[in-house]
């Protein structure tokens, strides 16, 4: 305003320089109000959030239902759980990556389709770091390398030497090609220089059941569903492949406490959206589940179902994405494993 007041003060008022001071006048003022004005409103419509298993049918899912549910409390609108299992939990996942960036469609990820179907699948209809945003990792389920009770080995190291004694003659169980288990024993295989045989199952209650019957005898699982094995007996966990040890058996120490600090193996619970998703919305988002996780009802969830309850923002949920990728990658590329 001060340039059209010196405007109208001079002898001369040109009224071409009037104009175009209004008018730029009248441009920063609307700038100003246009970036004054509040956030738009999310939010006001129900919410899809994509989970890329069955119904039921692991702690992923049972906790992607639980953070929706909570979601609908918090954001008064309901985010509505859309199960899409299929293609080694990639159907789903393609699904949230394609979705319209709005806000509107959500997905919950885990390290299998996000961090390990790169690197695997020879054709992949989306890519993980490109076509999705992150939001929140707010769980960690831990993973440990388990063997039957026939096994003579009671820690890491003793299973390592007993694998280089005997050259493919142990067997090693996984829930199927590609599963985080799968590679999780490729890895123990590399970086240990051993030879021990896999035998793929159709998923990880099969493969349970042959461990125990002493069919096969290692197995690198998420621990909810063989803990109660694990504290009967009837399986022995020889090693946390985590940095840290789980409140869920306190006594037994990680690969790194054995001196393998290389060996890092999880799996993770996370809400992901489409790339490009307003920042605004992922703000609130994140915002809205780290209050939900810090509350004791939804800590006590979260741990009861085997899981480490944390709220990982975009940031460093992104860092963390990153990370696991090229860590999978590498053992993938190593073990030149591809699935068509």
């Amino acid at each position: 305003m001060w340039v059209m007041t010196r405007a109208y003060q001079g002898v001369k008022k040109d009224k071409h320089l009037i104009l175009f001071n209004f008018f730029l006048s009248m441009l920063l003022t609307s700038s100003v109000f246009v970036h004054a004005q509040p956030p738009v409103a999310y939010p006001t419509k129900p919410v899809r959030v994509i989970i890329p298993f069955p119904p039921g049918s692991s702690t992923n899912d049972i906790l992607g239902r639980a953070l929706a549910q909570r979601l609908s409390e918090a954001l008064g609108q309901q985010f509505t759980v859309d199960n899409r299992p299929g293609a080694g939990d990639n159907l789903g996942s393609e699904m949230g990556a394609k979705a319209v960036p709005d806000g509107y469609t959500l997905l919950i990820g885990t390290n299998g389709p996000i961090g390990i179907s790169p690197h695997i699948y020879k054709s992949l209809g989306y890519d993980p770091l490109k076509d999705l945003t992150p939001v929140t990792l707010y769980a960690m389920v831990p993973y440990a390398i388990i063997v039957n009770a026939s096994v003579k080995a009671n820690t890491f190291n003793e299973l390592i030497a007993m694998a280089k004694a005997s050259p493919g003659k142990l067997l090693y169980a996984s829930p199927g090609n590609g599963s985080t288990p799968h590679l999780c024993m490729e890895m123990f295989k590399r970086q240990n220089g051993i030879d021990i045989v896999h035998v793929p199952y159709k998923g990880g209650a099969p493969a349970t059941v042959d461990l125990l019957a002493g069919q096969v005898h290692v197995f690198c699982p998420g621990l909810p569903p063989v803990l109660p094995h694990i504290k009967s007996g009837k399986l022995r966990a020889l090693a946390i492949t985590m940095p840290k040890r789980t409140q869920y058996l306190p006594d037994v120490a990680t690969a790194g406490e054995q001196g393998h600090p290389k060996f890092d193996v999880n799996s993770w619970v996370g809400l992901l959206a489409p790339a490009k998703t307003p920042p605004a919305i992922i703000d609130r988002l994140h915002a809205e589940i780290a209050r939900i996780m810090n509350t004791p009802e939804m800590t006590a969830h979260v741990i009861n179902n085997g899981a480490d309850p944390m709220a990982l923002g975009p940031a460093e949920f992104g860092a963390f994405l990153k990370a696991e990728s090229s860590k999978w990658g590498q053992v993938a590329k190593a073990s030149n494993l591809r699935i068509d």
